[in-house]
């Protein structure tokens, strides 16, 4: 069985990085969830042969840079953009970044390790472990990419979503899995949450079908690589693209709304008056929302701007959560010295961060706008005080490469529509492009790598979920009750030994 496995010295360490990265292959776009018994189950046996906290924390370091390591690869592809000034760092960035997101990891094994009690002590690391993937997407501006919950998003689970949220499927996860560590003749009772959680998916009913409201809809991808978006020669080019694509469909057959990707127009919005009332006219006056930079008292912002039937601009939203080393750097004025400035930025040193998350009264709605990266943070989302009836996602995906990174981005934004029972719209630069339901599945999308254009009717919102109205407190209540019960009872356990 596999609790009964030893394996001693360097060779645990080794198997424990392997099975971290064997578990990436339950993200997308691999879906390989047969390996979640196996790397789950085989780490936790690990954990039962460890003598010390100290050896625990190192096997739990060693899972989670595998993990990440392997998960995060498409973090290399921004630096071969610019390949003679930034190539050099992409292993740095890759090796820095997972192994410091695997110290959440060796934080959790340690709190759960040196305990009397084997069984008691996996118990507490599904707990301990939680908390500390949940610190994750809040500490140090948060980076909550590739958590367990993702994994789930093609199954009966996603419906759990607008209950408990992706930090309750990732307990759930650990639930299931992790116990199987202690599976022997005598503990044969270990493997009952994965049978019960089985059961929950067998017997998890399907969603039913939406409805959709009378607004439609024109999402744009232009198809832009990143190498040329910016290029003086090419990048008007792909605005012309961007406009005929608006242009086209059914004579007659008007959309609501035109939807273009981040930064879709390369100019500034204080410099674009004249195109924006040029694009205007060829797409019949149709209102468009669009990403754009635009400068304000020395100040450059990542924004969404949304223009009236005469290209005036109507309504305007700053990007709120920027991405750090690609829209800004730490202590930029002093990195600047040094050359370091935000990939992402086109001009100074980074972006300023929007005041906070505000819905757009939209043609076809009300409307949460998130640019790229917003859509990876659930608990913002559901933060949002004011009410919106879908969310609006645009993105330049071109930064992740074409392996794993826009299938792992697009999986996110999936969630924070299931997780607000309200449709999503989103227009990414090189795909994947898409209309989603508000249970997360894709109704429509253009695959990556491809120009085209998206028609569709705009899904109707649900009624608004438990996750929608408590967001995470639950969660974290219940997670830290449990261990505190846990390691009350295991400090009883250790003064009778």
């Amino acid at each position: 069985m596999i609790s009964s496995v030893r394996i001693k010295g360097l060779w645990s360490f080794v198997l424990a990085f392997v099975l971290g990265g064997l578990l990436s292959r339950a993200l997308a776009p691999h879906n390989d969830l047969w390996v979640l018994p196996l790397s789950l189950g085989g780490i936790g046996a690990l954990l039962l042969a460890a003598k010390s906290w100290r050896g625990a924390a190192f096997l739990g370091w060693m899972f989670g840079t595998g993990y990440f390591a392997f998960a995060l690869s498409w973090i290399i592809e921004p630096f071969q953009i610019d390949a003679e000034r930034y190539a050099w760092m992409a292993p740095f960035a890759l090796v820095f970044l997972a192994a410091g997101l695997a110290l959440f990891w060796a934080a959790a094994f340690a709190a759960a390790a040196n305990r009397q009690d084997g069984e008691k002590q996996v118990f507490l690391l599904i707990v301990t472990w939680s908390i500390m993937e949940s610190a994750r997407a809040y500490l140090l501006t948060g980076f909550p990419w590739a958590a367990f919950g993702q994994f789930w998003i093609d199954t009966p689970a996603a419906g759990l979503l607008p209950w408990i949220g992706p930090h309750g499927l990732s307990f759930l996860t650990l639930t299931a899995f992790l116990p199987l560590a202690l599976v022997r003749a005598r503990r044969a009772l270990a493997a009952l949450p994965l049978v019960l959680l089985g059961g929950v998916l067998w017997l998890w009913p399907d969603p039913p079908a939406v409805g959709y409201t009378d607004k439609t809809v024109r999402i744009v991808q232009p198809n832009a690589p990143q190498k040329e978006k910016w290029h003086p020669e090419k990048r008007w080019d792909f605005v012309r693209r961007a406009v005929g694509l608006s242009a086209a469909g059914e004579e007659g057959q008007k959309p609501d709304l035109i939807i273009w990707p981040e930064t879709a127009l390369p100019t500034f919005l204080e410099d674009a008056g004249l195109i924006l009332r040029q694009i205007s006219e060829h797409t019949g006056e149709v209102p468009l929302l669009t990403g754009i930079q635009r400068e304000e008292d020395g100040r450059y912002y990542n924004s969404a701007v949304l223009t009236d039937k005469e290209g005036r601009p109507d309504q305007i939203y700053d990007k709120v959560h920027l991405v750090p080393f690609g829209e800004y750097v730490p202590f930029g004025n002093f990195m600047a010295r040094f050359g370091i400035h935000g990939f992402a930025s086109q001009a100074g040193a980074g972006y300023s961060a929007g005041e906070h998350l505000t819905p757009m009264k939209l043609p076809i709605g009300a409307a949460l706008p998130l640019i790229c990266y917003e859509a990876v943070f659930a608990h913002e989302v559901a933060g949002v005080g004011s009410r919106f009836d879908l969310i609006v996602q645009i993105t330049n995906d071109a930064w992740f490469g074409t392996h794993s990174g826009p299938y792992q981005h697009l999986v996110q934004a999936r969630m924070r529509a299931a997780e607000q029972g309200v449709p999503m719209l989103r227009a990414a630069n090189t795909g994947i492009s898409a209309i989603i339901d508000p249970y997360g599945r894709v109704i429509k999308s253009l695959p990556l790598g491809e120009a085209g254009a998206l028609d569709g009717a705009v899904p109707e919102a649900l009624a608004p979920t438990f996750y929608r109205k408590r967001g995470d407190l639950p969660f974290f209540l219940f997670t830290i009750g449990l261990s505190l019960i846990l390691t009350r009872r295991a400090k009883k356990i250790a003064s009778k030994s």
